[in-house]
């Protein structure tokens, strides 16, 4: 596994070792131990995943930009096992340097690419292929009464979805997101 840095500190795309022949490919999707050693270092922490999720969708679904509330609150390591989708992280992180700024990166499976999002960061993405099938790791349970979210519609987070807003698929929920400048953060910047 190979971890690349993005251009915001603890935002982390991981490639993994694939190894093909005539007959497919295999790799090894996550390992506790390699996660350790090597994104454990640029984190400056551990993180123990202890819930998995799955969630398919078609083409134009938007999700997001979903988060957990403290004392909940969630880093999540994804990846779309079928299909394309375009994955952002927001940093939503008051007196953070990046306050506003986002990560966004292209997950399929032909790929493999995975994307470490950290407490304190939104997350959503949205749907480039027919249908995608989408994955991920959460280092906290879900807790409904600690959802929280931002628009994704949010203009000034400028963030170039790769379809029109028009085509979006978008849940109620996700309609009634405010933006960013009408957010009230509950996270802190450390450091």
């Amino acid at each position: 596994m190979e971890i690349l840095k993005t251009d915001i500190e603890g935002v982390l795309i991981l490639e993994p070792k694939v190894f093909r022949d005539a007959r497919g490919y295999f790799f090894e999707s996550f390992s506790q131990r390699e996660f350790d050693r090597k994104a454990a270092p640029l984190l400056g922490h551990t993180v123990h995943f202890v819930q998995d999720n799955e969630s398919m969708s078609s083409f134009g679904v938007m999700r997001g930009l979903h988060f957990q509330r403290p004392p909940f609150t969630q880093s999540k390591l994804v990846r779309c096992v079928r299909g394309a989708v375009l994955d952002v992280a927001v940093d939503i992180r008051k007196g953070s340097p990046t306050y506003g700024k986002h990560v966004a990166v292209e997950l399929t499976e032909e790929n493999h690419r995975q994307f470490f999002i950290p407490k304190g960061f939104a997350h959503g993405f949205v749907v480039l292929s027919d249908t995608a099938v989408f994955q991920y790791k959460c280092d906290e349970f879900y807790h409904p009464e600690a959802d929280g979210g931002i628009s994704i519609l949010d203009d000034s987070l400028g963030i170039d979805w790769r379809i029109s807003t028009e085509e979006a698929i978008l849940s109620e929920k996700d309609t009634r997101h405010p933006l960013l400048k009408d957010f009230d953060s509950p996270f802190e910047s450390v450091g």
